[in-house]
């Protein structure tokens, strides 16, 4: 299977995933993966052999449902504002945040499939979100983002350890800077402002329980 151009990327992400609302952004439509859907049933194997990375984006994670959350009921945030969505994914947050009036919203992520996902989903939200696949964490921080929207990024030490850095340099040239997290191992517990928290619903086929305690965190 030749997944290298856009046109067959976008292909398969319609082939493979099926049209839905996360449970905790009803608000919003995004092209998911569930165990009705092929890909729910790739094995890393299956995965290797299409070239294919493991699929975040086809997946509404915890920490991205509850910081969407918190913009969709917190718009003043991100309104009028130039935003970037860090390890974006499926676009959840990307796609959040220009529904609540963002001026300009980039979604990020290193994994060019991100980029029709992304694509995809923000059309079916009739948003405009803009897209790249460069590590941001290579440079400083844009100095057009006046906020930087990160969801579950604490999964692995050497990937916490970096992009928290990169968020604290963003905090410290005067951006926003959230982040959603359901108590990911390297996620930080000092130095952060609490601002939300949510009883998000996953399933236990990505989460250790079905019902995930998740927080919304500022960096002061």
């Amino acid at each position: 299977m030749d997944l290298s151009t856009p046109a067959a990327r976008r292909a398969f992400i319609l082939q493979n995933t099926r049209l839905q609302r996360p449970p905790h952004t009803p608000e919003l439509d995004l092209h998911l993966a569930d165990e009705i859907t092929p890909i729910w049933k790739l094995t890393e194997e299956d995965l290797a052999e299409i070239g294919l990375p493991p699929p975040y984006w086809a997946f509404a994670w915890a920490g991205g449902q509850a910081l969407a959350r918190y913009v969709l009921d917190n718009p003043g945030v991100v309104a009028g504002k130039a935003v970037i969505d860090f390890a974006s994914g499926s676009g959840l947050v990307a796609i959040a945040a220009a529904k609540a009036g963002a001026s300009r919203v980039l979604a990020a992520d290193i994994d060019g499939y991100c980029e029709q996902a992304v694509s995809l989903n923000a059309e079916a939200n009739g948003v405009l979100v803009g897209f790249t696949d460069a590590d941001l964490t290579a440079a400083p921080p844009p100095a057009w983002a006046e906020v930087i929207l990160a969801g579950d990024i604490c999964y692995e030490k050497p990937l916490a350890e970096r992009v928290l850095a990169w968020l604290l340099a963003a905090r410290a040239a005067g951006a926003t800077v959230l982040i959603g997290d359901p108590g990911r191992s390297y996620f930080p517990r000092t130095g952060l402002d609490k601002l939300a928290e949510y009883q998000v619903e996953t399933t236990r086929e990505l989460e250790d329980m079905e019902i995930k305690r998740t927080a919304v965190w500022a960096v002061p």
